[in-house]
């Protein structure tokens, strides 16, 4: 079924170009057409004009002879010869790109892999959801659940933050990295929190220029985050100077 699919959807995207060089060639057969036949009523008058005594007997040879080398020229003209080379060479080459094509879809593609209609996926990433929606309730139940100085309560934190980042709820994973950073303090926690409050707002608050900061005066000289964070605090700046 792939290969049909492949075949026409070659075919409905080079019949345009088909058409294209199916026009060009047959404007070249109507321009050489059409110097023939001027160059042939021009002999026709020419030999009215003799007969009628118009023209000299050798006036009439030099004009035939040229008329009829102009002719000549128009059937076997030079650029004609190449639109026409250029016209087959189109084709050869309109032809070879569906095989073009399929060999480059082979290169990386699975045509006897069958195919993953787009209904079965959406109700799997609704189910997938909402089991991920119930650990995260879970989770933050047992949170409420432990007292403020238990040390797992910051752990417990992190993990439902970083739950709800790899979800993109990015406004709650700040919440959540934010109870864990009231906690204990660490750099890279707190360059996370303030990327998930840039992503909420769009742009960088002073909420989060302020954890920024404070993540790069905390952090060590070769931390991988440095210079993602820099670029913020430099964005944050920037905005807050030019509002």
């Amino acid at each position: 079924m792939i290969w049909l699919s492949i075949a026409l959807l070659s075919l409905i995207a080079l019949t345009p170009a088909a058409l294209g060089l199916r026009r060009r060639g047959s404007v070249i057969r109507d321009e050489r057409s059409a110097a023939l036949l001027l160059h042939g009523a021009q002999l026709a008058e020419v030999d009215r004009d003799l007969a009628i005594g118009l023209i000299a007997p050798e006036e009439h040879g030099v004009a035939k002879l040229e008329i009829q080398r102009r002719i000549l020229a128009a059937d076997t003209h030079t650029p004609d010869r190449r639109a026409a080379t250029t016209a087959r060479w189109g084709w050869v080459m309109l032809g070879l790109i569906p095989f073009l094509a399929v060999g480059l879809y082979l290169t990386n593609g699975m045509p006897m892999m069958p195919a993953q209609p787009l209904g079965p996926r959406l109700v799997a990433r609704h189910m997938q959801d909402q089991k991920d929606d119930m650990v995260v309730a879970q989770l933050k139940q047992a949170l409420a659940s432990l007292p403020a100085t238990d040390p797992n309560l910051r752990q417990g934190y992190l993990l439902l933050g970083q739950a709800e980042a790899g979800r993109e709820h990015y406004a709650a994973a700040a919440d959540a990295w934010s109870h864990a950073l009231a906690l204990g303090f660490e750099p890279e926690l707190a360059a996370r929190t303030a990327e998930s409050l840039t992503r909420v707002d769009q742009h960088v608050t002073p909420q989060a220029l302020e954890l920024f900061r404070k993540a790069l005066d905390a952090a060590p000289k070769d931390a991988p985050w440095r210079d993602a964070a820099q670029a913020r605090v430099a964005q944050g700046e920037h905005d807050l100077a030019n509002p």
